[in-house]
């Protein structure tokens, strides 16, 4: 073989080795986005479960506030519309990549919090309530997913970091 066709195969070669690792490299890298957006999808999902969690168990809870005549109207309307709102809301991941709305759904998700923690002091003015079993039991309950709701919060936050 002439020694021009060898180095022209060489650099043929050279070239089509280098395409092999440029488009392997583009490949692994487009897989690992789509492994990182997975991975921040399922964090959100169980943001989402936690908040639903909270909103299943809210109806208990004004039931069984309800049950005391002389209890606030107000605060039990309170929550039960920002309940209401946040239920309205759908979540999808579009609102995920928009910032805005991505934020009017943490204002109604706010909006509850607020309300419910409002309803809690206000419970204390009822001591007949505060011993109730039922409302003991849904008190906690409803302590246990705020604070579910802030690890997978965290969780998902840091999902997004990395």
């Amino acid at each position: 073989m002439k020694k021009g066709a060898i180095i022209g195969l060489s650099i043929v070669g050279v070239v089509v080795l280098l395409l092999v690792i440029l488009i392997s490299w583009g490949i692994k890298t487009y897989n690992n986005l789509v492994t990182i957006n997975e991975e921040v999808n399922q964090s959100w999902s169980q943001v989402e479960n936690q908040y639903q969690r909270r909103a299943d168990l809210i109806p208990n809870l004004v039931s069984t506030v309800k049950g005391y005549a002389n209890f606030e109207q107000k605060v039990l309307t309170d929550v039960t519309e920002a309940r209401t709102k946040v239920s309205q809301f759908n979540i999808t991941p579009e609102v995920l990549n928009d910032p805005q709305a991505f934020q009017k759904f943490e204002q109604l998700q706010g909006n509850l919090s607020s309300a419910l923690s409002r309803l809690l002091v206000t419970v204390e003015n009822y001591p007949e309530l505060k011993a109730n079993e039922n409302f003991l039991q849904l008190q906690a309950q409803l302590e246990s997913t705020e604070n579910r709701i802030s690890v997978e919060r965290r969780k998902f936050n840091l999902s997004v970091q990395n």
